[in-house]
């Protein structure tokens, strides 16, 4: 027997509030499966449980808020019998535990509903939109990822004439709430990682020649864009440079093997998120890019999974859409560095002693002094530039 608790969804989450079971007892679960949807700060999370078993309780019900580490089911064993007696956990409620004498048989939670009134899946900004204008989310058929309810349905619902009763301070709350989460952690990072910074400006004539020969004949949806290049030179050059990919935990930096970039997302309703993809070195590129636009998509939705929160080793910053030269960002605890990655802009450069007009960005980097130094810093970048000048070997 063994419990399944609240994961840390991010250094920034203390407490998540669970909105859904995705099981019910008696149910066998896989690794990585997903088990339980719980709306934190930022985000609805899929949360995944990483060991396979047989679901024997459920100990918290859906609206129950509850800190990290909170115990949330427990398991058994694969092949393990029921116990003949049970656990002494006690089942949470929105009220808090139920105490002993309040519920003498140790029921599982399950809902008792039928499946097609289940509470809908839906991203947090979307059930506060639909709270705020008295749309019930049942009604509404989701067009987001995995048939979730979004921010657009609940609007169109509204246009359609649906009742709206306002009560704006809700949306104003939980955005100052994220805003808060935000400021403590980078306000940590600040006070706690001793930052470095580099700069390098990368010419790329080279990637956006190659873009465009490799996107003739790919359909508009499946064209491959700067971005995934970017990401995929930045995740090549942390195996080479491994100072860069890892944990500062416990007093000593933790190198991790694979490379999980986190990409830096805006959300629609202010702050942004940084989930995973997940062995991006490994991937080619038209995964890669198939990926990140589902993963954006899915991030301002509002539906993320556990392990996209939880893992991303290294995190890259892009802010060329919104027309900034350069970017020098916050290292996100507990990693060890941040690449950020401005708007390309035709410059005069030096080729074989020629002036020319190239497509340039300014790469940066902001690394932590205890793990690295200035000249490990100056390496990654280097090989990040030698890389996007060869981008058919990406």
């Amino acid at each position: 027997m063994f419990d399944f608790a609240l994961p840390a969804l991010g250094a920034d989450m203390d407490e998540g509030t669970l909105t859904d079971w995705l099981v019910k007892a008696g149910d066998d679960v896989a690794r990585g499966q997903a088990v339980a949807t719980v709306d934190t700060v930022k985000a609805a999370v899929d949360v995944e449980i990483w060991r396979a078993g047989t679901i024997h309780r459920l100990l918290v019900e859906p609206g129950t808020t509850v800190s990290v580490g909170t115990p949330l089911a427990t398991l058994r064993e694969p092949g393990e019998p029921e116990p003949t007696m049970e656990p002494a956990h006690e089942p949470a409620t929105a009220h808090g535990p139920v105490a002993p004498e309040r519920a003498p048989e140790p029921a599982t939670i399950e809902s008792t509903e039928p499946e097609p009134h289940r509470r809908p899946r839906i991203s947090p900004v979307a059930r506060r939109e639909a709270d705020k204008r008295g749309i019930d989310p049942t009604t509404l058929t989701g067009t987001g990822p995995l048939s979730s309810v979004t921010l657009d349905d609940v609007l169109r619902a509204a246009e359609a004439g649906k009742p709206a009763a306002p009560a704006p301070e809700v949306t104003v709350d939980k955005a100052r709430e994220m805003r808060r989460a935000i400021a403590a952690l980078m306000s940590r990072s600040k006070r706690e990682i001793p930052h470095y910074y580099l700069a390098d400006d990368i010419p790329l004539q080279a990637a956006a020649s190659w873009l465009q020969h490799e996107n003739t004949g790919r359909p508009v949806t499946a064209r491959i864009l700067m971005a995934a290049l970017q990401l995929k030179a930045v995740a090549l050059a942390a195996q080479r440079i491994p100072e860069m990919n890892g944990f500062w935990q416990d007093d000593a930096f933790h190198p991790q093997t694979r490379v999980h970039v986190g990409v830096a997302i805006s959300l629609r309703q202010g702050g942004l998120v940084a989930p995973a993809i997940h062995d991006t070195a490994d991937k080619p590129l038209g995964q890669l890019m198939s990926e990140l636009t589902d993963l954006v998509a899915r991030a301002r939705a509002g539906s993320m999974r556990s392990s996209e929160m939880s893992d991303p080793t290294l995190t890259v910053t892009n802010l060329g859409e919104r027309g900034v030269g350069s970017v020098f960002g916050v290292i996100y605890p507990p990693q060890v560095a941040l690449v950020g990655f401005g708007m390309p802009a035709d410059r005069a450069w030096a080729v074989d002693g020629k002036l020319d007009v190239l497509p340039i960005v300014t790469t940066t980097l902001a690394a932590d002094h205890r793990v690295s130094d200035g000249h490990r810093g100056a390496r990654f970048l280097t090989e990040i530039r030698e890389l996007l000048q060869h981008p058919q070997d990406l």
